[in-house]
């Protein structure tokens, strides 16, 4: 049994929709400590990490743990009829999970649970990064979306005092730099100077988390994974994994 209300669905709705740009389904876990999933695309570059504590819903019931396989295109689907006005209700009924949404008028959707086996995920759990830069999410995206237009790739580096992200061209360049102080790089923390490369299609993925977020972290090593955390306060996190592209200096 479960049963969930929102008052105000966005944070919900937005993290599936990020969610959705990277994976197509997966297996939502739901306990006394709210809703999880943890899946991996299916070319084994990106990890998504999405916890939504119960204080995010006005009522939240579960009885011991509910494992739920989606497809989340047709969730979204589903969820993209929100209205600005509408309340959010979930219930699982049997093999299906049932929403409702109250606004203007009462409207209920149906959508069928999938049988999916727990894929393996990497171990991001055991990573260890050396370098950490909590930055204003809005200031990300910006950088990734100046990157776009140079590049298809972007380097971070961070060192003692300074967050950079820069992408380069044939004969065009794009740098984003933050240096410690200005209220835009929240906290920058260093045990050694680092850069990674990564690739811009999956970070315009990610970013897209920004709306709904208050803080955005970067963690980086040494042409190591990055892990992209995005927190809505202590009501939702919605985090990333994402694999190196081999540095083109």
């Amino acid at each position: 049994m479960f049963k969930a209300k929102l008052s105000e669905p966005k944070i919900f709705v937005n993290a599936v929709s990020t969610i959705g740009e990277l994976i197509d389904e997966g297996i939502f876990i739901i306990n006394n400590n709210g809703i999880e999933l943890t899946a991996a695309d299916r070319a084994m570059v990106a990890v998504v990490d999405f916890r939504m504590g119960t204080n995010a819903f006005d009522s939240f019931e579960v009885d011991g743990e509910e494992r739920i396989g989606l497809n989340i295109t047709n969730l979204l689907s589903v969820l993209k009829r929100v209205g600005a006005d509408d309340k959010l209700s979930l219930n699982l009924t049997g093999s299906k999970l049932e929403i409702m949404l109250d606004g203007k008028s009462k409207r209920r959707f149906v959508v069928p649970l999938l049988d999916i086996s727990q894929e393996e995920v990497p171990p991001i759990s055991q990573l260890e990064f050396t370098s950490k830069a909590e930055i204003k999410p809005h200031i990300l995206e910006s950088g990734v979306d100046d990157a776009d237009i140079i590049s298809d790739s972007v380097l971070f580096e961070v060192s003692d005092g300074k967050f950079t992200m820069r992408a380069e061209g044939d004969v065009s360049r794009a740098e984003l730099e933050l240096e410690k102080g200005n209220e835009n790089l929240i906290n920058l923390e260093v045990t050694n100077a680092v850069k990674s490369r990564f690739p811009i299609d999956y970070l315009k993925k990610m970013v897209k988390a920004a709306k709904i977020a208050d803080s955005a972290t970067v963690r980086l090593g040494q042409d190591y994974p990055m892990k992209l955390e995005f927190k809505t306060g202590d009501k939702a996190s919605l985090s990333f994994v994402l694999a190196p592209r081999i540095a083109e200096e």
